[in-house]
């Protein structure tokens, strides 16, 4: 648990000291957040050491505009493989929290679309703090994404500004998608797995009390010409090192099958193919700000939005049912199964009933004669006796059965012997019927002496 709480700091002097190289910066400090647990993390995803210095340090990162209403900074590696992040006091501190929890999720379910965080870190100088927070890039840039969205599940106020509508790649929200899309249709067993990755997901964040978490959505035509980013193109296929970092790696379970290494021609990315009417689709997506808790500012928050407007379409809620809000939206609106053409199936289905038919009227044609000649012969066998041993009707019964029937026979009959002789020896008046078929009538003369009895 030591680990998780480790906290490295380094000066670093403009002029430079036994330890750290001259700069042309002023003087800062570079705290660094657990160490040890970070350098875990990006071992499990097969970064080394070196690679991840590499792509940080070695070409300037490129800023990103940032389509929320936070205030943070974005920056991508020239290789395309890593995000950098401005955060906040409050999450940076959150994300210390997490971090425990956070390394038992990784170790069970390395394949998620959660964020991955690779590091976190502390800039001081002049008495300001930055701090920043390195994670997987959901988005290449090596595809052109001709759609994004910022989805969360919920309905108010959930439209693009007309300054983010302005931009040549907007980043849309749920009302847009609604508007612009009617769903993205996938086959069932990626269907399956995207909504079985999203649950666990969903689950992990609520034990958290995690909320007002999006699902960030890239959506790239593959009908449309193929429009290849001007840099990153050839860095990102020959520098992919970092496992399970494509979305259609992150969906499939260890029980899927081993997913296959990317190669260089591989256009795809690593996006999973969908269909939206006749477009051939590529989908990339992942869950993005999961540093926001329930805490008492947000259920301030959640009140304040509820006076004025309905509570359960505001985007701040409670844990729980945020996550079964954003699942139902995902697995109901967003993303869909395509089934089997019900028009091809039912035609095929009718022409197997007419050849069907007329088989089995062919068939039973002559089985209805063989029936007919079964049942006169059974009709003439009826009117021979019964003593007959080429009766049809009448089955061999079994060695033991016939003994069985001959002892039953010879034990009644030694009862019946018992039964008249103790009645001849009594002195009372009664009729006994031993037959077993229509009993006598009783004697009018003396009708209470009389019993009749049936064995």
């Amino acid at each position: 648990m030591q680990d998780f709480y480790m906290v490295e700091s380094v000066f670093l002097p403009s002029e430079g000291s036994n330890m750290t190289p001259a700069h042309h910066f002023p003087d800062f400090r570079l705290k660094t957040y657990a160490p040890l647990a970070f350098r875990y993390f990006r071992e499990l995803f097969g970064i080394k050491a070196d690679d991840y210095l590499y792509s940080i340090c070695n070409e300037p990162l490129i800023e990103l505009s940032n389509p929320g209403a936070s205030s943070s900074w974005f920056y991508l590696t020239s290789d395309d493989e890593f995000i950098i992040k401005t955060v906040q006091h409050k999450e940076a501190e959150f994300l210390q929290k997490l971090l425990p929890g956070y390394y038992m999720n990784l170790n069970q379910n390395p394949r998620t679309l959660l964020p991955k965080f690779y590091g976190l870190y502390c800039i001081q100088c002049a008495g300001v703090n930055i701090r920043l927070v390195v994670m997987n890039n959901v988005l290449p840039r090596a595809l052109k994404m001709h759609y994004k969205y910022d989805l969360k599940g919920s309905t108010y106020k959930r439209h693009a500004s007309r300054k983010e509508r302005a931009k040549s790649s907007p980043t849309f929200k749920d009302l847009d998608f609604q508007e612009m899309l009617e769903g993205l249709h996938f086959d069932g067993d990626t269907y399956s797995a995207l909504m079985k990755t999203l649950q666990r997901d969903c689950r992990v964040l609520e034990s958290f009390k995690i909320m007002d978490y999006s699902l960030l959505l890239g959506v790239h035509v593959l009908d449309k010409s193929l429009e290849r980013g001007a840099r990153g193109d050839s860095k990102r296929l020959n520098s992919q090192r970092v496992l399970y970092s494509t979305a259609l790696e992150s969906i499939q379970g260890e029980g899927d099958g081993k997913v296959a290494e990317p190669v260089a021609d591989d256009d795809t990315m690593g996006g999973i193919p969908a269909k939206h009417k006749d477009e051939k689709l590529l989908i990339f997506l992942g869950i993005i700000d999961i540093l926001q808790s329930y805490r008492l500012i947000k259920k301030m928050e959640h009140s304040w939005k509820a006076l004025v407007h309905d509570g359960d379409t505001v985007s701040v809620h409670r844990p729980g049912f945020y996550a079964d809000r954003f699942l139902n939206f995902m697995g109901g609106t967003v993303f869909k199964k395509i089934h089997p053409l019900r028009g091809a199936s039912s035609k095929r289905k009718r022409s197997s009933i007419h050849a069907m038919r007329s088989a089995s009227q062919e068939v039973l044609s002559p089985q209805k004669e063989e029936k007919d000649e079964r049942k006169a012969q059974s009709m003439e066998c009826l009117d021979r006796p019964l003593s007959s041993s080429k009766h049809p009707d009448l089955v061999t019964l079994p060695k033991s059965i016939k003994q069985a029937v001959s002892f039953s026979s010879s034990a009644l009959q030694t009862i019946k012997k018992d039964l008249e002789e103790h009645l001849e020896n009594s002195a009372s008046c009664m009729t006994v019927a031993l037959d077993d078929t229509v009993p006598f009538p009783p004697t009018q003369g003396s009708p209470d002496s009389v019993h009749d009895v049936y064995l």
